[in-house]
């Protein structure tokens, strides 16, 4: 499997930033009064709420949803707050100030109310449960206390957050269902897409499949507008755009107080203490042996591509597999077929965005990716600060996953059945 890694896939962990899609649907004055609901999405870098509407009637069980509006929370995710509980809880108040707003007052108390947690308040959980059973009950209080029908704040497994997100990319795209042009709702013939999601702590894959899956943690079955859905998924902590960055940094050669990067650009310089890169279980075990917490560290970017490959690739197992096939670190997936939609969630969608924007560059194909991921590299740091969140963080996992050309779909900026932000958020609400 090592040989199914493509330079493509691995530039997504040098050009990371993030992005959404928003729009609306209207509905004519002749449906029925619509319903709403309310998803806070608790990330690991940030939260944001997103309000959904849709008829009173369902289709087939499944309502055709749409997004009403939406809310960044300022400050960072909550698992930030693992020091100070209730300000997690505070954190939130102003966008749902703006949901009791956007939501009519007489829907208040049928307006179901939830918080998906993801990766970061994983990681949280993993290292400090307690801690994490405190910022999840200054959250809950929160919630509650508006007028809202509070369905629960938890901590979504990778797997959850993975589907949920395959079922939003598939619904915006009609995949399931299409509106026809003589005002009725129909089940299009045209196959599913794939999809990835790179977050902050994680990424997940996730896709349709035939083929037999050998480890019944990664299949999933789901029946949605009266069809049914073999589904393959998983989520790999840990490889995060945020959390790849500290595993890429934990690497630094020797430890040295001068540090030389080949991840970024020339002239980009940055200092950071141990304590930045080690206060994670992603880089725990790799603690140099004379720890200093307090250490500071300066290090500069030296723009060397092929460098920078070899330090990505050295976060990825392929050595051990004890099913037919696996993608990495010993991890099932069966073979790819179809398209995936490659930059329709987080990172991923900053960073074609960036090189199709911003460095005009036609991306069509992994080999797309690799070229502009070079020609990024290659240049100083002056010449794409204005352009770059941070520079280039590394490569991309999708190699690992076996995707190669031909398999992606670009954007899916897709308008469908209802309109919204490519999170796992709406797929929640379906």
């Amino acid at each position: 499997w090592a040989g199914h890694i493509t330079y493509a896939v691995r530039i997504h962990l040098l050009l990371l930033l993030r992005a959404g899609l928003c729009a609306s649907l209207s509905f004519s004055l002749s449906r029925p009064v619509p319903q709403y609901g309310i998803v806070l999405d608790a990330g690991s870098s940030h939260t944001a709420m997103f309000v959904y509407k849709w008829p009173a009637d369902k289709e087939n069980d499944t309502g055709i949803v749409s997004q009403h509006s939406m809310c960044d929370v300022e400050g960072g995710g909550i698992s930030s707050y693992a020091e100070n509980p209730p300000a997690a809880g505070k954190s939130l108040k102003q966008c749902l100030d703006q949901a009791v707003s956007d939501v009519p007052k007489e829907r208040h108390p049928l307006t179901p109310l939830y918080l998906g947690a993801t990766a970061g308040m994983r990681l949280l959980n993993l290292t400090d449960p307690q801690a994490s059973d405190r910022v999840l009950s200054a959250v809950t209080s929160t919630l509650k206390s508006f007028p809202f029908d509070f369905r629960g704040a938890k901590i979504l497994s990778g797997e959850d957050e993975g589907v949920f997100g395959w079922v939003t990319a598939n619904y915006l795209l009609e995949n399931f269902i299409k509106y026809g042009w003589i005002g009725q709702w129909f089940r299009p013939k045209k196959p599913t897409l794939g999809a990835m999601d790179l977050g902050g702590a994680s990424t997940q894959i996730t896709f349709e499949t035939q083929k037999p899956i050998e480890d019944p943690r990664n299949e999933v079955t789901l029946r949605l507008y009266g069809q049914t859905y073999k589904v393959y998924t998983h989520s790999f902590l840990c490889y995060g755009r945020d959390q790849i960055l500290r595993r890429m940094l934990s690497k630094a050669d020797g430890y040295k107080t001068n540090v030389s990067n080949p991840c970024w650009p020339k002239g980009y310089q940055r200092n950071f203490k141990l304590q930045d890169v080690y206060d994670s279980p992603c880089t725990a075990a790799e603690k140099p042996d004379s720890y200093d917490p307090q250490r500071s560290i300066d290090m500069s970017g030296s723009g060397d591509t092929a460098q920078c490959r070899l330090h990505v690739d050295s976060l990825f197992s392929f050595t051990s597999c004890s099913f037919t096939s696996c993608s990495f670190d010993g991890v099932f997936q069966p073979g790819l077929s179809g398209n995936f939609i490659v930059s329709a969630f987080s990172a991923f969608f900053y960073t074609v965005d960036f090189i199709q924007t911003v460095m005009k560059r036609r991306v069509a194909s992994p080999d797309d990716l690799n070229t502009a991921a070079e020609a990024i590299c290659s240049a100083s740091w002056t010449e794409v600060s204005a352009l770059a969140r941070e520079g280039g963080t590394g490569a991309g996992v999708s190699g690992g996953w076996g995707l190669r050309e031909g398999a992606g779909q670009g954007h899916g900026r897709g308008k469908g059945a209802g309109q919204g932000e490519m999170q796992w958020c709406l797929g929640l609400c379906d």
